[in-house]
């Protein structure tokens, strides 16, 4: 926190008293909360200034650095000289008789002999860093901070005077080299790790790669001329570990797949499937195919110059209800956003036709400004870290007038639409799946409109709710809706098909100013430094066009009557997960359980029977796998598990299949007795228990041997449960101590903590789509943002309270993240198995009482309501979980026809949603599902008609 109120000290008194709706060109950026922090810091430094020795020393600021592994060293003007002008082939190690070669050494591990050297710059949001990418044995390094000269010698950057050698990317551009000096960061990418690499371009100009790692790192690195193909094959060859896979690629297809379909018999035959046809056969979402096409057209999220772009689907921002089966509520994607009103559609065309350039240098246009730029993105995003940064820089420094800012849906619409003629821009992925960036939760001084209008939060159109998730899910349901899956194909036409370039591009009124199109320049054949300046800084900050998928019309998508639609595997479809839901075929909505909760049918003998009481049930290749308490199985292909909890703190790794035990590990004993554990991946083992620590281990790829990775310190009190996530890199740990924390799987850090729970919390669960998290503790469930935000809580107890009802285990189900009929299951000790639905739903009249904590709380007049919730002034909707059903067949203790009733102690869900499985703790798993029309044999379901309710409201 302190280094983020660095960037936004308090106002000086002298703006303080300033009129607020008068317009101030330079404002200070400032936050609400920048002034509150500032008397703490002080506060706190005058109680502890030996805490803040450091800061009263004088800093050398040539000794600053902020790196993941880094070095404070001398300058030094000694050399290496290899032989190579951009790259280095040496089977030998780097000699150490140099003192720059020395600082890059202790950058690499111990013993590490490097093969290549090639000169890079590694591109993030606005930002270059020139540097190094070593080969070594095992992994390969992105070093910044050093460079190879034209004579082949090594240099560290900071020991060259200026002009002394010339940079990969020219330091005309908006990413500025200076945030790379004095900073030696070491990214160290392990081969196996590396899952995709991507040609790319950068300035227009097919001189980058971009990496893409199973843990969610990706880098976006640019070459000299001629040396990226070179790096390109190196790494292929090096990666073992690269997939051919349609469905976890980032591009959605194989590479051999062209994503314009040849057509002919032999095509169909032999050819591979591309991503086109398999979003026109509906075996992924409108949102995946759109990521899909954003990067094989080369847009990536490293680059603010050439970030994914979407369109805009709505044109309605006004009714309080949306209809999505009304055309008239949806823009016109046949035509560009300069075409979406006559008037404007007019004026666009009279530019292009009186368009007269008398050098003959510039060829006619309809726009002269883009619909995606750096510029663009940091104004949807400015709420956001590092974006608020980003849009400074662009802006010499401070925010921007705020009539000028992006402030409300509706506006930002209406002037892309029809009220402003520089103002044609689309969309960002994070109108679809990202309600954060619409909140002003870093409570930035943003400015006054001349209205009066105090700028904070993005104003919502009234189909929203007031809710930022609730525009976002809506927004989603529209992109997915059958309207824009019959037309969305004519938007792609526009951005990425045969109407981006040439006479259709005309005829469309789709022609942007000449130096947007790849091909146009070639920035390296400039030799005049004026004219090469200007061509870059019109491509950084106007917007540069995608590469062209299509030459041909795109094929429009099958709309049948029996809808289909494919798992999807993650919001962000850059980094699929790798889990078991990763690959899913489509899929048929008349069996999903949740659309038919008042017709399903429990399995009349257990499917599955073990010895104790289920621990964890896993759906793999049509296989069901189970095992008890205790023991876990071990991805990716779960043929085995570790087990703990034996009298002698040992691990032991068993075949799943044989039971036999393979590997056995002694006295491991670091987190005290065991009581729960987590296993990521087949590298990684995480347990915890009575001590209260988080113990990471990793495991050789034989399962022989494990080595202590880190220790995770947070809670003080035994950790009861413990789950991860590798689609959001996450881990989450329950304790006694009645909080939950949030760690960070890739770094291995604190991340947040979740407070607030009545006591030990006993199960969570993470939704893979949206992230939301699941606790529970006694009989209360709780929803949380993956960010740490409440979203509701409710008491799951009903019925007869002369029963234990604690939940045992949770989970969601995971398909169509959009639609309000997913569920969050919980299984309790009552045997009972209790499904809930989160909606924002209006508000009744409320009674007010005072709790022991002077808390206000609010109870519904007329029903019941379990749910627990702070009172909020004229709040008109609030989030809400509601009661769907309850299965008691077979496990329920109430149930007078169950022989041998069982506490629930583990669920999991098909991949297809066909079926719900239930393991209870009398080892037994069954199956539900939607029963046939024609079956005699119903499963007992108790529909309660609870009040709609839940939510903490803040």
């Amino acid at each position: 926190m302190c280094f983020f109120y660095l960037h936004y000290p308090p106002k000086p008194d002298s703006e303080e008293s300033v009129d607020p709706i008068r317009p101030i060109k330079s404002r200070v950026a400032s936050s609400y909360d920048s002034a509150k922090y500032s008397k703490f810091v002080r506060l706190y430094r005058n109680m502890f200034p030996e805490q803040f020795e450091q800061d009263v020393t004088p800093i050398d600021q040539s000794k600053i650095n902020g790196s993941i592994k880094c070095w404070e060293y001398p300058k030094h003007n000694s050399v290496l000289n290899y032989g190579m002008e951009y790259y280095l082939e040496n089977e030998e190690d780097l000699p150490v008789s140099f003192p720059d070669s020395q600082i890059l050494l202790r950058l690499l591990e111990d013993k590490e002999k490097v093969s290549h050297i090639f000169r890079t710059a590694r591109i993030q949001g606005l930002d270059t860093f020139e540097g190094l990418l070593l080969f070594g044995k095992e992994c390969c390094y992105i070093v910044d901070g050093f460079t190879m000269l034209c004579n082949q010698e090594i240099h560290d950057i900071d020991s060259l005077p200026k002009g002394s050698f010339d940079p990969i990317l020219p330091s005309t551009t908006s990413g500025s080299c200076q945030t790379a000096q004095n900073i030696k960061q070491c990214s160290k990418i392990f081969y196996e790790d590396i899952c995709e690499i991507h040609k790319r371009r950068y300035l227009l100009q097919p001189i980058a790669l971009e990496v893409f790692c199973a843990n969610g790192q990706n880098y976006l690195l640019s070459f000299p001329q001629k040396v990226r193909d070179k790096v390109f094959q190196k790494v292929s060859s090096m990666a073992t570990q690269i997939a051919d896979n349609a469905q976890q690629s980032v591009a959605g297809q194989k590479r051999a797949a062209s994503v314009e379909h040849k057509t002919g018999l032999l095509n169909n035959l032999i050819g591979e499937t591309s991503v086109t046809q398999r979003w026109v056969r509906g075996e992924i979402s409108n949102f995946q195919y759109l990521m899909h096409l954003n990067s094989l057209a080369g847009r990536s999220y490293n680059d603010l110059m050439q970030y994914p772009v979407f369109p805009w689907i709505l044109a309605n921002y006004d009714s309080e209800f949306l209809d999505l089966s009304e055309p008239s509520n949806f823009r016109d994607l046949s035509k560009p956003m300069g075409a979406q009103t006559q008037e404007r559609l007019e004026q666009y065309l009279k530019r292009f036709k009186d368009w007269d350039d008398p050098q003959g240098d510039t060829p006619p246009y309809h726009y002269g400004t883009h619909y995606s730029s750096a510029m663009i993105v940091c104004s949807y995003l400015i709420r956001l870290e590092p974006f608020t940064q980003h849009f400074l820089r662009l802006q010499g420094g401070h925010f921007d007038l705020a009539d000028r800012m992006f402030h409300s849906v509706k506006e930002a619409w209406l002037s892309a639409s029809r009220q402003n003629m520089a103002d044609v821009k689309e969309l960002i992925p994070e109108f679809y799946y990202l309600p954060e960036f619409l909140e002003n939760s870093n409570r930035f001084d943003l400015g006054t409109k001349q209205n009066g209008d105090i700028l904070n939060h993005i104003v919502l159109p009234p189909w929203a709710k007031n809710d930022h998730r609730e525009f976002i899910r809506m927004h989603r349901e529209a992109l997915e809706c059958d309207y824009v899956s019959r037309h969305l194909h004519l938007w792609i036409d526009l951005i990425f098909g045969h109407k981006q370039q040439g006479q259709a591009a005309i005829d469309a009124v789709n022609v942007f100013h000449h130096l947007f199109y790849e091909g146009n320049v070639d920035i390296y054949s400039i030799e005049d430094p004026l004219e090469k300046s200007a061509a870059i800084g019109f491509i950084n900050n106007f917007g540069q066009i995608p590469k062209q998928l299509f030459r041909k019309q795109h094929p429009a998508k099958r709309i049948t009557t029996t809808k289909q639609f494919s798992i999807l595997g993650d919001v962000s479809p850059l980094h699929p997960p790798q889990t078991p839901i990763g690959v899913t075929p489509a899929i048929n909505y008349e069996k999903i359980f949740f659309y038919h909760l008042n017709n399903l049918k429990s399995s009349q003998q257990p499917i599955k029977e073990l010895k104790g009481p289920v621990g964890q049930i896993i759906h793999y290749e049509k296989q069901i796998l189970c095992v008890e308490q205790n023991k876990m199985l071990i991805p990716s292909s779960y043929n085995r598990y570790v087990g703990w909890g034996f009298a002698d703190h040992s691990l032991r790794i068993g075949c799943y299949d044989s039971g036999r035990i393979h590997q056995v590990w002694e006295n491991v004993d670091i987190c005290g007795e065991i009581h729960t554990c987590t296993c990521p991946s087949a590298k990684l083992l995480i347990f915890a228990g009575t001590s209260s620590v988080l113990s990471v281990y990793h495991m050789d790829t034989n399962m022989k041997k494990i080595s202590l990775k880190q220790t995770l310190y947070g809670h003080i009190d035994a950790v009861t449960a413990l789950t991860s996530s590798t689609a959001y890199n996450i881990i989450i740990s329950g304790s006694r101590d009645q909080t939950a924390i949030i760690w960070d799987l890739a770094r291995m850090t604190y991340a947040r903590q979740l407070i607030g729970h009545v006591g030990a919390v006993t199960a969570i669960s993470i939704n893979e789509l949206t992230g939301d998290i699941a606790t529970c503790s006694g009989t209360w469930l709780y929803i949380w943002s993956i960010n740490g935000l409440n979203l509701a809580v409710v008491n799951t107890s009903m019925g007869s309270s002369d029963r234990m009802q604690q939940i045992l285990c949770v989970t969601f189900s995971y398909i169509r993240e959009w639609d309000t009929n997913n569920v969050i299951i919980t299984g309790s000790t009552d045997g009972r198995i209790r499904l809930w639905s989160m909606e924002v739903i209006r508000n009744r009249p409320q009674q007010s009482s005072v709790n022991a904590n002077n808390e206000l709380l609010t109870v519904e007049s007329g029903a019941k309501d379990n749910n627990l919730k702070l009172s909020k002034s004229n709040v008109a909707w609030e989030r809400k979980l509601v009661f769907r059903t309850d299965l008691t067949m077979h496990t329920a203790y109430d149930y007078k026809n169950n022989i041998e009733p069982a506490s629930i102690t583990a669920l999991a869900i098909s991949k297809d949603h066909h079926t719900l499985y239930v393991g209870d703790a009398r080892g037994r798993v069954y199956a539900w599902s939607v029963a046939d029309s024609s079956s005699g044999c119903q499963a007992r379901l108790v529909t309660q008609e609870v009040n709609k309710g839940s939510s903490l409201e803040h």
